[in-house]
C-alpha cells in the first residue's frame, strides 16, 4: 500500500561533494527518489541557527509517495543522513543533513523513536514555510488545521501588551 509523507530537510554544514548547505538539501531531495516518488519539492530557504547550532540553515520540504511504512521510511532517512556524513552528537548541533517525517497520509503514528505528526512542527517556521509552499491544504490530524493555517498562526503579527 502506498503512503504519502511530508518530509522536512535541513542542513547547516558543507558536504565534501555537494558543497554548501543549500546544495546539500537539493542533493538530498534528489536522493529521496530511492525511497519513493518525490511528487513535490519546496524552494530551499535560509533560516537562523537554532539551539547549539552556530551556522545558518538551509531548509526545505518534500512530499513523497512510498511503499514503505513509517518506521521503514524513517530507517531509510536515517541511512541517508549517515551517507551524507551526519555523525551522532548533541541535539540541535550543526549537521550535514537532517530529515524528519512531519506528516503521513495514515494520520497518527506513535511507536519506538517515531511520532507522526512530528511533535514540534507546529512551532517551527523553518518547517511550515516550505511545507506551505507544497502542501498548504494538508491537515494536521491532531489540531485539524491545515499546514497553511498553522503557518499563518505562527507567523501572524502580534500586538504588544500596553
Amino acid at each position: 500500500m502506498t503512503s504519502t509523507y511530508l518530509v522536512a530537510l535541513g542542513s547547516n554544514r558543507r558536504h565534501h561533494l555537494y558543497g554548501r548547505p543549500r546544495e546539500v538539501v537539493r542533493a538530498a531531495m534528489e536522493e529521496l527518489a530511492a525511497l519513493g516518488a518525490v511528487i513535490a519539492r519546496s524552494p530551499v530557504i535560509a533560516t537562523a541557527p537554532m539551539g547549539a547550532a552556530q551556522r545558518r540553515f538551509a531548509n526545505a520540504a518534500v512530499v513523497i509517495e512510498s511503499e514503505y511504512d513509517p518506521l521503514a521510511l524513517l530507517a531509510g532517512l536515517k541511512r541517508m543522513e549517515r551517507e551524507f556524513g551526519r555523525r551522532p552528537g548533541r541535539r540541535w548541533g550543526d549537521r550535514v543533513l537532517d530529515c524528519d517525517i512531519v506528516l503521513w497520509s495514515g494520520g497518527i503514528w506513535r511507536g519506538g523513536e517515531l511520532a507522526i505528526p512530528h511533535p514540534e512542527f507546529r512551532r517551527r517556521d523553518f518547517v511550515l514555510r516550505p511545507a506551505t509552499a507544497i502542501a498548504p491544504h494538508w491537515k494536521d490530524p491532531i489540531s485539524g488545521l491545515s499546514v497553511a493555517q498553522l503557518n499563518a498562526r505562527l507567523t501572524r503579527a502580534r500586538t504588544l501588551p500596553r
